[in-house]
């Protein structure tokens, strides 16, 4: 169980850390003005020039790569559940790394996904 959670820990921060940094580049790179192909072209080109996209997306393939090895050790009616936890730490990063405001709605949903976990953990 051990390596299980070792690369379930590397799956949630790979992919809750990448698609942080994604987000914050995102908002850094603005969106496009327009749905034409300039604007578009304009807009991809902004994106691939910010440091954060570099920094997130091989933190999500680390993420996914993760994934496939769990999948390969465990029934995906645990792997899938456990992963959701990745939706506890991405509110966190959210609130105190991006700055959102993370209403009381969205923590009682955090906390319904922690108890989901719990009990699929259990058997």
């Amino acid at each position: 169980m051990t390596r299980f959670a070792i690369v379930l820990a590397l799956l949630i921060l790979g992919s809750t850390g990448g698609e942080i940094a994604i987000t914050y580049g995102m908002k850094a790179a603005g969106e496009p003005a327009r749905l034409r192909p300039k604007e578009l072209l304009r807009f991809l080109l902004r994106a691939l020039c910010n440091g954060w996209f570099w920094v997130g997306a091989p933190l999500m393939a680390l993420a996914f790569y993760a994934l496939l090895v769990l999948l390969s050790w465990e029934p995906i009616s645990l792997v899938i559940p456990a992963s959701a936890l990745s939706y506890v730490v991405g509110t966190f990063g959210a609130k105190y790394i991006l700055g959102e405001d993370v209403t009381t709605a969205r923590w009682a949903g955090v906390i319904l996904v922690c108890i989901g976990v719990a009990l699929v953990a259990k058997g």
